[in-house]
């Protein structure tokens, strides 16, 4: 299997062959990040057309959107309809796993207060969700004031960048997760509905079909769940896939997706696209830039 086939497929999946998404959410069916501002409204506005900042902002707002730390922490825009399988439905009920999820200064400070992860993230959770439940948004300064009132001082250690202390950038980012935060227009925190959280072996297969061929491996990349979590779930839908070569070992695909892998819809059009859209993100690096340098 050649590497501009892959693309191909995935450059179709990603929604980016034809702008013909109906609405914003549809055009954020793979979570599209926001880590550099407005980098979700220009992937959108690739995929939907006639996007506009003020409809982004109203769709924002009115939840038909939805903009929250998901995935790896990071912000990003996504259908409202997958706010649960990228957020919650993803967060390791293991304190091995949910602390290799958290990195490595939750670690340290996890061994240095000898606190359990999964303590530390519901205690956060629980303070996100008191802070912000029947109350005004919150800008992140104003999140953070909340939180100092609400959590232990074991999770509030000193931050050189901020000169203050405040709850490690993790474990509040996965505190919003876990709480069910999202961000309205204007940057600030507020509560959103998420629903109950669906079986995570499903967000493998959403994965697989944005960014197949992959391995397990890639799925822990893309997701930022530990090695083992990952592995877990990839088992629970084996039946599911079959084996490609893609010029390394083993890589998997979606059975019913094989076909559309050796014949991708050929591309209409330009797109410009910004850093952080779905197309640009880790499983796709190899393939577009092969060449170290």
């Amino acid at each position: 299997m050649h590497a501009e086939q892959i693309l191909a497929f995935r450059l179709a999946r990603s929604g980016l062959a034809s702008r013909d998404a109906e609405t914003l959410a549809e055009a954020a069916a793979c979570p599209a990040s926001d880590f550099s501002r407005d980098a979700a409204l220009l992937a959108l506005a690739a995929r939907h057309e006639n996007v506009t900042r003020a409809g982004y902002k109203q769709a924002t707002d009115r939840g038909e959107l939805v903009i929250a730390h998901l995935v790896r922490g990071a912000i990003h825009a996504l259908a409202p309809d997958d706010f649960a399988l990228y957020g919650r439905a993803l967060i390791a009920t293991d304190d091995e796993e949910l602390a290799l999820q958290l990195g490595q200064q939750v670690q340290r400070l996890a061994v240095e207060k000898r606190f359990a992860p999964i303590d530390a993230l519901d205690e956060v959770a629980d303070a996100t969700k008191a802070a912000l439940d029947n109350g005004p948004a919150l800008a992140k300064n104003e999140l953070h004031d909340e939180l100092r009132e609400r959590v232990s001082t074991d999770l509030l250690p000193w931050c050189k960048g901020c000169k203050s202390h405040h709850v490690a950038p993790m474990l509040w980012r996965y505190g919003c997760v876990k709480a069910g935060a999202r961000l309205d227009s204007g940057r600030r925190y507020v509560l959103g509905e998420p629903g109950p959280s669906p079986a995570a072996d499903r967000a493998v297969h959403r994965f697989l079909h944005f960014y197949g061929p992959a391995t397990a491996a890639d799925f822990a990349e893309w997701t930022g769940v530990a090695g083992s979590h990952a592995k877990r779930l990839w088992e629970q839908i084996e039946v599911e896939l079959s084996e490609v070569s893609v010029g390394r070992p083993k890589a998997w695909m979606l059975t019913q997706d094989l076909d559309a892998l050796h014949s991708p819809p050929g591309a209409d059009g330009v797109r410009f696209i910004p850093p952080g859209d779905p197309y640009l993100q880790r499983p796709n690096r190899p393939l577009l830039a092969p060449e170290a340098t």
